[in-house]
């Protein structure tokens, strides 16, 4: 009962917030709907780009990658904050001197339509076959596991995934379908928050408890344990070599800060170019800090449970936190897995249906289209998507080298 009780309380709480704050929003007008009315702070939107970016495949299956392969995949983030000062400085000012809602509008006026059209339909297609469907499989993992949906249900366990899959799918459509960018950026603020502190709470806990309750003698413990997971700079058979960082992940990074459209949609809504510039910048800030909460606990999993769940990466996190977590914040943190999950989802709905409103809908089918159908036919295309990715999660089960890989 505790644990549903912290749960309903903090997830409500962000649901209410969000509703509070939209009131007085035009969500009838295109800039309204797909960019907030262009009136995002800084601080939204960091927290809005760090929980589209951080979700549950981070939490379950990047915690689940270090907890096989050590340190090394601290790359990941380092590099992230680098690209994010790069596109504060480079990236964001064009962008918004132009006006653009999309990424492909930009690319439309350095090259062509049908660059345009081509890019836009590349990344709905890989948006909706691999991103939407792997938030919510991973998601409903979390959950599962926190809360044993299936026990309560009395059924299978492949049965209680699909349940709550469902549930994610259909919640987390609600907030992109009806509310726009603004719902879906102010959601994603407050669970960051949430995200940061029950994210920090798992390896805060697990080093007490191995340390006695002091936290650096349980570091040292997990060290000289297993000193080779510390190691950030990986051999050229590992699965992030040293060399990739300043080649092909660089440019990885490059494109997803600066040109991805579920993440730079968030400064195209900013009030201004120096909210914008101030979101990109906070949030590499965070970014340097994630890793306590998506790397440390996986290398402390293999302190507690060795090479046990080597062939099952993507569960040994769950059981980390049910290992360390007090009973009465287990309902807190199954909040937080929903949270994260519910922002990714909702983001990547809301810029999917961005993309085909105003790249494939507006530029082809119907040029002279008012901003309240545009509006209406964003809706229908979010609710078609969610559907879709709902029915292809169950497929990510198949994912032989973790949901991180």
């Amino acid at each position: 009962m505790i644990i549903l009780t912290s749960f309903v309380l903090f997830t409500g709480g962000v649901a209410f917030f969000t509703w509070y704050s939209l009131r007085k929003t035009n969500l009838a007008s295109m800039d309204g709907y797909f960019l907030g009315g262009r009136s995002l702070s800084g601080m939204v939107i960091a927290g809005s780009m760090l929980l589209t970016n951080i979700s549950s495949e981070h939490l379950i299956g990047m915690n689940g990658n270090s907890y096989v392969n050590g340190f090394i995949v601290i790359a990941w983030e380092v590099t992230s904050s680098i690209a994010l000062v790069i596109a504060a400085i480079f990236f964001v000012p064009k962008y918004l001197k132009m006006g653009l809602t999309t990424i492909p509008q930009f690319l439309e006026n350095r090259f062509d339509g049908v660059t345009r059209t081509m890019v836009a339909a590349i990344l709905i297609f890989s948006f909706v076959v691999t991103l939407l469907p792997i938030v919510l499989y991973s998601g409903a993992i979390g959950i599962e596991s926190l809360f044993g949906v299936s026990e309560i249900l009395g059924v299978d366990k492949t049965e209680g995934l699909w349940v709550t899959v469902v549930i994610i799918g259909a919640i987390g459509s609600i907030y992109a379908i009806f509310g726009g960018l603004k719902a879906v950026a102010l959601s994603d603020t407050i669970n960051g928050f949430g995200l940061l502190l029950g994210g920090l709470l798992i390896p805060i806990l697990a080093l007490m408890a191995i340390g006695d309750n002091n936290i650096v003698d349980g570091l040292v413990k997990v060290y000289n344990y297993a000193p080779e997971k510390f190691n950030v700079v990986g051999a050229r058979d590992s699965v992030l070599p040293i060399e990739v960082l300043f080649t092909g992940l660089i440019i990885n990074q490059l494109y997803f800060w600066g040109m991805n459209q579920t993440i730079i949609q968030r400064a195209l809504g900013a009030k201004n170019l120096k909210e914008a510039q101030k979101g990109l910048l906070i949030t590499g800030l965070f970014k340097i800090l994630i890793p306590l909460v998506i790397v440390l606990p996986g290398v402390i999993c293999y302190y507690y449970f060795q090479d046990t769940y080597f062939d099952q990466q993507d569960t040994v996190y769950p059981q980390l936190v049910k290992k360390v977590l007090p009973v009465w914040l287990i309902g807190f943190f199954a909040a937080v897995i929903m949270g994260a999950v519910l922002s990714t989802f909702n983001s990547v709905l809301n810029s999917v249906a961005t993309l085909f409103s105003v790249d494939i809908y507006k530029k082809h089918i119907a040029k002279n289209v008012s901003d309240i159908k545009l509006v209406r036919i964003g809706k229908v295309t979010s609710a078609i998507l969610a559907v879709t990715a709902i029915f292809a999660a169950p497929m990510v089960a198949n994912a032989s080298d973790g949901l991180y890989q």
